[in-house]
């Protein structure tokens, strides 16, 4: 039966009930069926100037993948979107489409945007039941590539420079390719299994190697690569996994972790598995601390191991920095909001464990250097919230492992490797950076938007136009 169309509004997508995805780590959200993703198709309006596609880091045709998905054409839509992206599964699951492609949509002037994003996941996960892999379209040249981090920085810049026929080799540090990908995106956000090894298994099928538990800067260093491996070009995609915390008191006490390590545990570690006996703290009381995805990600995996959760956060809910849809996702879910919060100290019993968090009570003062209205600690508020778990999400910043260990690369007072916007370009020739160990932790999208821009930058420079 065809389902009715308002074109001011989205076609609904179904979703698990808050009440019981709260105790499962399956996915959220259960993705368009065919009859709904045609629907939401005929929404596009098929701009002849499509500002969708302007804010796509990675430039999909937009337009071009929804028209085919609108005639029924669904191998042919995800063909348009895999010349453009190695991760379509991911990207349809995982990017701020609000704010890039669907915030830029026509359609969302006097109605809700065309759902892009569901449209994208449909195509690529209609692809993988169906067994439709990318085609490589370009013999081989033999000149060889190597890039370090096989996140999707490294993974998008990988399957580009091998579409263009070079030998691509991936250097990972952990046992398994993936990046944050695997190791930080809760499996009910992002399937592992199901949709991160099969887009990984497409990126091999392009030709490209990756090489599990080859630390850059250990196991051999970037300048030994270019020198005794013969590859003509690296590419660092080694992400930014170095922790951050507040430096208070308590920050040292048993059952404080660092959102890095606690989503490392529960993700790579499948402590969302019962047959499997990860090492990680199962509080019955958590607190996180931050208002990114990052802590939401850590409040939803907490909630779903039996936590009883709270997110403390400095600022406003205006100002979260989490996408709009994981914090109601958070609040559906039963987590708790104290806002306009700050931790003062951590607290710790005679054994050294965590027992609860001082906190002090925030005002909103003048705005500082990002625009947001700097949070002011108001005199005499503090109080305390009993926990045995402290998660800090506070962002991460780049290891200095490989900047350290390579000659000639500049880096800025954050540590990150300092690279040319436009082509990834560093201060070492052939050495190409992008993704979040150059610009600090950011999000999915903007990662692999650098790992294509970074694909043609060695294009040009291998082949003299640069």
């Amino acid at each position: 039966m065809a389902i009715e169309v308002d074109m001011m509004k989205k076609v609904p997508v179904a979703e698990q009930d808050p009440l019981v995805r709260a105790r499962n780590f399956d996915e959220v959200c259960l993705g368009y069926k065919e009859e709904e993703a045609r629907a939401e198709s005929t929404r596009c309006l098929q701009c002849k100037n499509p500002k969708c596609v302007e804010g796509c880091p990675v430039r999909i045709d937009i337009p071009g993948f929804i028209e085919k998905l609108k005639e029924g054409d669904n191998a042919g839509a995800y063909e348009i979107i895999s010349e453009a992206s190695s991760l379509p599964a991911v990207c349809g699951r995982v990017c701020p489409q609000e704010t890039q492609c669907e915030g830029n949509c026509i359609r969302g002037i006097k109605g809700e945007a065309v759902s892009i994003g569901k449209l994208e996941r449909f195509a690529a996960d209609w692809a993988r039941e169906h067994g439709i892999n990318p085609v490589k379209k370009t013999s081989g040249n033999g000149r060889k590539v190597a890039v370090i981090g096989a996140g999707p920085s490294g993974l998008t810049c990988a399957g580009d420079l091998a579409r263009m026929g070079y030998e691509v080799t991936i250097f990972e540090a952990l046992h398994k390719a993936g990046g944050v990908l695997v190791y930080g995106i809760p499996e009910f956000r992002l399937p592992k299994d199901e949709v991160v090894a099969r887009e990984i298994e497409n990126v091999k099928a392009l030709g490209v190697e990756i090489k599990t538990d080859y630390i850059i800067g250990r196991s051999e260093t970037i300048d030994e690569l270019m020198e005794d491996q013969g590859f003509e070009a690296v590419y660092i995609a080694s992400g930014a996994g170095l922790p951050m915390f507040m430096h208070i008191p308590g920050e040292q006490a048993l059952g404080v972790y660092s959102a890095n390590e606690y989503l490392t545990r529960a993700n790579l570690m499948k402590a969302y598995r019962e047959d499997y006996d990860t090492p990680i703290n199962k509080g019955q009381k958590t607190v996180v601390v931050g208002g990114g995805n990052v802590a939401m990600d850590a409040a939803r995996t907490a909630l779903r191991l039996g936590s009883d959760v709270t997110i403390v956060y400095r600022r406003s809910e205006k100002e979260l920095p989490a996408r709009a849809e994981e914090v109601h996702h958070a609040k559906e879910e039963g987590i708790r909001f104290a806002l306009l919060t700050n931790p003062v100290e951590i607290l710790e019993d005679e054994e050294g464990l965590v027992k609860g968090i001082r906190v002090i009570k925030m005002e909103l003062g003048e705005p500082d250097a990002s625009g947001r209205r700097r949070p002011v600690e108001i005199e005499g508020s503090e109080y305390e919230i009993e926990c045995d778990t402290v998660i800090m999400a506070l962002g991460t910043t780049p290891n200095p492992l490989i900047s350290s260990t390579t000659d000639n690369l500049e880096t800025n007072k954050r540590k990150c490797i300092v690279a040319d916007e436009e082509n990834g370009a560093t201060s070492r020739p052939g050495v190409f950076a992008g993704g979040d160990c150059a610009t600090g932790a950011a999000t999915v999208i903007l990662a692999m938007g650098a790992g294509r821009k970074a694909a043609r930058g060695i294009d040009d420079y291998l082949n003299g136009r640069q």
